[in-house]
C-alpha cells in the first residue's frame, strides 16, 4: 500500500500546488543563479561532494534534463522549492543561468514538496526525514495522521521516524551520517535518560552490534535500572523503619503496597503498649 502511495507521484500528494502538471515551453524561464537562494524548508542537508561533481560534468556535458521547481520572494530573488542539487552541480559547473519553472505555493507546500521529493527518491538519510516531519507538526500544526497522507507513508513509520528527534544530540549525529540505522535507534530509545541512550550508542557502534543484540543490551540496562530503583526504595523504608523504632523504643515494619501498604508495631507487654499509644497520642 505505501509503495502504490508514493507511486502517484508528488501531483497527486499536492495537487493544489500542480507539482507534476505537464510543462510547456512558455513555463520553462532562464533564471540567473546567483538570484536564487536556497529552500529554507530544504530538509536535507547532506549533499555528497562526489555526486555533486559526477552530476556537474554531466550538466557540462549534456546540460540540464529536467528544470528546477522555483517561488518569487521579491526583488528580483527566487527560493528553490525542488531541485537544489541540481542548482548546486550547475553552480558548479559554471553555468549563469539554469532553467526553472516558477510556481506559486506557501511555506507549507514547500516543505512538503521538497520532503516529498526527496522520500521518492531516497534521498534523505532518517534524521532528516524526522526533523522535516517535526517541522510539520511544530510550526505547521500538521498531525501525524495529515503528514502520512500527504507524503503517502502509514501513521506509524511517520510515529517511528519523529521519535527520533527524542535521541541524545550526539546519538542522532551516528544515524545521520549512517553509523547508526534507525533500527537500532529504535530501540536504543527505549531508554529515557539521553546520557544512556548515548552510553549504548557507542558500545552499539564499537562493539558492531546487530539490533537484536542491542535489543539484548538495552533490556539488561532496564532491568538494572528496576533492581537499582528496587533497592533505592527499599533503603529509603529501612531508614523511616529505624526512625519509628527509635521514637517508639520497639521493632516497626513497613510493607508498602501499590500507593498504600501496612504498618506493624511490636509490643511485648500492656505497659509497653500504653507507652506507645502516649507516644502517638502526644505528637
Amino acid at each position: 500500500m505505501e509503495k502504490k502511495a508514493l507511486g502517484r507521484g508528488l501531483d497527486a500528494l499536492l495537487p493544489s500546488v500542480a507539482v507534476n502538471q505537464p510543462i510547456e515551453a512558455s513555463d520553462v524561464q532562464h533564471i540567473r543563479i546567483s538570484d536564487i537562494v536556497p529552500n529554507r524548508y530544504q530538509p536535507r542537508h547532506h549533499f555528497a561532494p562526489g555526486e555533486l561533481a559526477e552530476l556537474a560534468a554531466s550538466i557540462r556535458e549534456s546540460g540540464i534534463l529536467q528544470p528546477i521547481m522555483v517561488r518569487r520572494k521579491g526583488d528580483g530573488i527566487f527560493e528553490l522549492i525542488a531541485g537544489e542539487r541540481r542548482w548546486r552541480a550547475s553552480k558548479e559547473a559554471g553555468l549563469e543561468t539554469i532553467q526553472a519553472v516558477v510556481r506559486n505555493c506557501s511555506d507549507q507546500e514547500s516543505l512538503l514538496i521538497a520532503l516529498v521529493e526527496n522520500i521518492q527518491r531516497a534521498d534523505l538519510n532518517p534524521m532528516e526525514t524526522a526533523r522535516a516531519y517535526s517541522r510539520m507538526i511544530n510550526e505547521f500544526g500538521l498531525t501525524q495522521d495529515a503528514i502520512a497522507q500527504k507524503v503517502g507513508r502509514d501513521r506509524s513509520s511517520v510515529a517511528n521516524a519523529v521519535r527520533l528527534t527524542q535521541l541524545h544530540p550526539e546519538a542522532q549525529k551516528l544515524v545521520e551520517n549512517g553509523t547508526l540505522s534507525a533500527g537500532h535507534a529504535k530501540v536504543i530509545l527505549g531508554l529515557e535518560s539521553p546520557e544512556q541512550q548515548m552510553q549504548i550508542s557507542t558500545m552499539v557502534v564499537s562493539h558492531g552490534l546487530s539490533v537484536r543484540e542491542t535489543e539484548k543490551l538495552v533490556e539488561s540496562s532496564l532491568v538494572k535500572k528496576r533492581r537499582t530503583r528496587k533497592t533505592q526504595v527499599n533503603s529509603d523504608w529501612t531508614a523511616l523503619e529505624m526512625r519509628l523504632q527509635k521514637k517508639l523504643g520497639t521493632k516497626v515494619h513497613i510493607a508498602p503496597r501499590g500507593q498504600g501498604g501496612t504498618i506493624t508495631i511490636q509490643y511485648y507487654s500492656a505497659q509497653q503498649l500504653d507507652g506507645i499509644v502516649e507516644t502517638l497520642l502526644s505528637e
